[in-house]
């Protein structure tokens, strides 16, 4: 069976790398489309569904931003299993402060430069081995402005849908990007942060062994 992987903001496969599953599923990672101009995270997320094998079935995998394409996915073409790791099923799930940033139209105003910088600078004081924090940087040099100007105007503008995507939600108890507190995972990673995927794989595999049977 296909586990489709789709990274985070800025992140590309490397993101999964120490993420293992059992050994009748095989790995494809998504890749990253151009956006369209104003195009929004469903329209995006339809899009990215074209590198899927519809005949046959398969599982999906996203962290973060990629986990909200997933449920996207999901709802269009369900697949036997959605995982979503440090992410969140449905645009209620996001803190409220989201809606102001929406508001004040902050992606589309505030310096790219400015958030790669914060990130490279916050991996001083994060758990990640000293060559996941290189690899994470390069991540982070190598995504494009115009992209994540857009995928952060399009996580904000998320409509999602009345129904909940039936998923498997991962969750760190110390992320700062979604806290915890205003969404409801089905796992928890105990002080787990943004980035756990990554510094607490371990876990998170023991979890995925236990569900992909």
């Amino acid at each position: 069976m296909k586990a489709y992987l789709i990274g985070g903001l800025a992140a590309d496969e490397r993101v999964f790398r120490h993420l293992r599953f059992p050994e009748h599923y095989q790995r494809q990672f998504l890749n990253w489309l151009v956006p369209f101009e104003n195009e929004s995270l469903e329209s995006y997320a339809k899009r990215m569904a074209e590198q899927i094998d519809m005949t046959e079935k398969f599982i999906l995998v996203g962290v973060s931003f990629g986990g909200m394409l997933a449920t996207e996915i999901n709802r269009l073409y369900p697949a036997d299993k959605t995982i979503l790791i440090a992410s969140v099923p449905h645009p209620s799930h996001l803190p409220a402060y989201f809606r102001w940033m929406q508001r004040a139209r902050l992606p589309k105003i505030i310096p790219i430069g400015m958030i790669k910088k914060s990130v490279m600078l916050n991996r001083l004081f994060t758990a990640e081995t000293s060559e996941d924090k290189e690899i994470v940087r390069e991540m982070v040099r190598a995504a494009d402005a115009r992209f994540i100007r857009w995928a952060l105007t399009a996580a904000l503008e998320w409509k999602g849908a009345d129904d909940n995507v039936e998923c498997i939600h991962i969750h760190g108890s110390g992320d700062i990007v979604f806290p915890i507190r205003y969404t409801k995972p089905s796992h928890t990673i105990n002080k787990g942060g943004h980035l756990m995927v990554m510094d607490r794989a371990n876990e998170i595999n023991k979890i995925l062994a236990a569900l992909l049977v």
